[in-house]
């Protein structure tokens, strides 16, 4: 009876002995709650979540430089930079340091991939991971994002909104993307000549976006026409697809 809630429950049971199962609800549910701090729960999932996330990023990343490694082109050019370079010089050592042609060709492996990753930018889902994109850094880091953006919305509200400023190039690309619903690492994925093409096409006018998104939507289903995995799709949801009946003799 030192805690003080227990010992409202027990005044309480004193003053109405007549409420029985009431009695034993409280006993019950104080004796069976969770010791755990909420807090310390919230904070542990939270970094299992942020930890899991990164060594996931990571690991696309891996794959993505394993794969540009197999490439010909990508491969070719690094192999060529290694050379000019000296390194694949380095790895063929004689005498004492002489090392088997497998360890050779794993050292050679491991050149070509770092010259990719310090030569190609990869963006989008395999890009680079950063430890500020985790969730834990996210959520610390809310606040100043939020107090970032209203500051930036009160600037683009003063320069194009109340003294009539012309859009620079970064202000038509956001405007664009905001058009195309895309996030900025999906539009940052993007080839260069794709966003030249949106500023060539002033898509950042609304009327000149319409016009656009109706021309790729009419080129998808010609694609989609044309594909025979459509035209079987097709075929079966015709002749197999929901909503026909059949009727199974026993």
């Amino acid at each position: 009876l030192q805690d003080e809630e227990t010992r409202k429950d027990y005044d309480y049971m004193l003053d109405h002995p007549e409420e029985y199962y009431r009695h034993y609800y409280h006993y019950y549910s104080r004796r069976l709650a969770p010791k755990v701090d909420v807090t310390i729960v919230i904070l542990v999932t939270v970094c299992a979540i942020s930890v899991f996330q990164f060594f996931s990023w990571w690991s696309s990343y891996n794959e993505a430089i394993n794969y540009l490694a197999s490439v010909p082109k990508y491969r070719i050019q690094a192999t060529e930079i290694a050379r000019q370079q000296g390194l694949l010089n380095k790895t063929k050592e004689k005498g004492k340091n002489r090392r088997s042609k497998e360890e050779i060709r794993e050292e050679e492996e491991e050149i070509i991939k770092d010259i990719i990753k310090n030569k190609i930018d990869i963006k989008g889902g395999y890009q680079k991971p950063k430890i500020y994109d985790i969730l834990l850094f996210q959520i610390l880091l809310a606040p100043f994002y939020w107090c970032k953006y209203v500051v930036w919305y009160c600037w683009w509200i003063y320069c194009f909104t109340i003294k009539g400023q012309e859009y620079g190039v970064e202000e038509k690309l956001y405007i664009i993307r905001r058009y195309m619903k895309m996030s900025q690492s999906q539009f940052d994925s993007l080839e260069d000549h794709q966003k030249e093409t949106f500023l060539e096409r002033q898509l950042w006018i609304r009327e000149n976006y319409e016009v656009y998104k109706r021309e790729q939507e009419e080129e998808l289903k010609k694609k989609m026409a044309m594909d025979p995995r459509w035209k079987r799709y097709r075929r079966w949801m015709k002749n197999e697809g929901p909503g026909r009946l059949t009727f199974i003799d026993d």
